[in-house]
């Protein structure tokens, strides 16, 4: 499936269950932020992702500051190499793809991530990075 058509099923909720794992969650990211700013992004994402859990059975799926979190992170890596391919991307930062462990160990607590606070607002990251 092509970037495009891989965004259209995410955005019209189409996309079968057992094709949207963290990767692909992680492209359809990465696919926005090429295409839009970051803001406009986050929002497209945002809304289309609690449609796609809604569509599901599942609104209590969305976690505000999951999403959040990693669409600040995908976006700050790909300033790092900004014309590099999907491929390229993916490859450079592996520790983005990975569900379990997960990168946001390394910014938050594992209460604040599992508290309600952190899944219907952003929480700021609470550890301490070196």
């Amino acid at each position: 499936m092509s970037g495009e058509e891989l965004l259209t099923a995410f955005e019209q909720a189409t996309l079968p269950p057992a094709e949207f794992r963290h990767a692909t969650h992680v492209q359809v990211a990465w696919l926005l932020l090429r295409r839009d700013p970051m803001l406009e992004a986050a929002a497209r994402f945002r809304d289309a992702l609690r449609r796609y859990a809604a569509s599901l059975g599942k609104p209590g799926l969305y976690h505000e500051t999951i999403t959040l979190a990693y669409l600040f992170l995908i976006h700050e890596r790909m300033h790092r190499s900004p014309d590099g391919s999907w491929e390229e991307f993916a490859a450079a930062n592996a520790d983005l793809l990975a569900w379990r462990p997960s990168v946001l160990d390394v910014y938050y607590r594992p209460d604040t991530l599992a508290s309600e606070m952190a899944r219907a607002t952003f929480v700021l990251p609470d550890r301490a990075v070196a």
